[in-house]
């Protein structure tokens, strides 16, 4: 396999590979707040065949006020082993939406040491769509060894964005939709100011994937970020509004060959609160 075929599988591989011994499959589908849907419940009614359920919001540090912030990596690997996912597993992971929180998932299980995992392109969306089999009853899972250790150069914390904004050293992608980022909008969240982190620049996350909610070829995805002024050839940190779908920008560049990346976990929902943290717009 390609670098490319590592990162994102399409759904025919993963039919072809569904009884394989060491694949594993992740339902990572997250909703937000004012989509009233339930992610868990969708899943338990309908996924594809073997799938686990990854909560990312149980899969979190719990002692955050913020959304889904990382966990303790001895919580990760706690959760993550009573999956039955563990050494020597390749792990596919998707979402209902195509592909929205799945690459969140997929950062996480990297971040965390575990290279062999991919996103489904197109995921519960495209599978349905070409009525490939789904089912409604979990596996059975039984506990596996998981080797895990946190790489601290892939996630960046509130000090280290507000360093880089003001240094300008490490590129800041935003990868909200474009009234957001200029503040043209209010943010969903009351006690969040409108704006972006100086020095930033945006690359609206669905402008890399196509509408079946695939992601777009290499040639695309490289227009889209030489429009907003990125440089691949140097280190980026991704965000938006709580972390998750920074995690597409981090996904679409690895598929670029760009390695040098860290998300800001807290993103805007963190950096929006406190008024000592400045505010770009227009």
């Amino acid at each position: 396999m390609n670098n490319d075929s590592q990162l994102l599988v399409s759904t025919q591989w993963l039919e072809d590979h569904l009884d394989a011994p060491d694949v594993r499959i992740l339902d990572a589908t997250y909703f937000l707040p004012d989509d009233e849907r339930d992610g868990r419940a969708e899943y338990d009614a309908s996924h594809i065949p073997g799938a686990r359920y990854f909560d990312i919001d149980d899969v979190a540090d719990s002692r955050s006020s913020l959304p889904h912030m990382l966990p303790p990596v001895e919580k990760f690997i706690s959760r993550v082993r009573a999956m039955g996912i563990g050494d020597g597993h390749r792990v596919v992971i998707y979402d209902t939406h195509g592909i929205f929180s799945a690459p969140r998932v997929w950062w996480m299980f990297r971040l965390f040491g575990k290279q062999d995992v991919a996103v489904l392109d197109g995921g519960m969306k495209k599978w349905v769509a070409e009525g490939r089999a789904v089912e409604d009853t979990p596996p059975v899972v039984r506990d596996r060894h998981l080797t895990a250790r946190r790489n601290a150069a892939m996630v960046k914390d509130v000090t280290q964005v507000a360093a880089s904004s003001k240094l300008g050293d490490i590129q800041i992608i935003d990868a909200r939709a474009p009234e957001r980022f200029k503040g043209e909008v209010p943010e969903a969240r009351a006690e969040l100011r409108s704006g972006r982190i100086p020095g930033s620049m945006n690359v609206y996350y669905r402008d890399l994937l196509n509408r079946d909610g695939t992601m777009k070829g290499l040639q695309d995805l490289q227009a889209a970020f030489d429009r907003a002024g990125v440089d691949l050839a140097k280190p980026t940190i991704t965000t938006c509004g709580s972390g998750v779908t920074a995690a597409i920008l981090t996904l679409a560049m690895a598929r670029l060959g760009h390695q040098l990346n860290a998300v800001y976990d807290g993103s805007w929902s963190e950096w929006g609160m406190y008024n000592d943290l400045k505010v770009e717009t227009g």
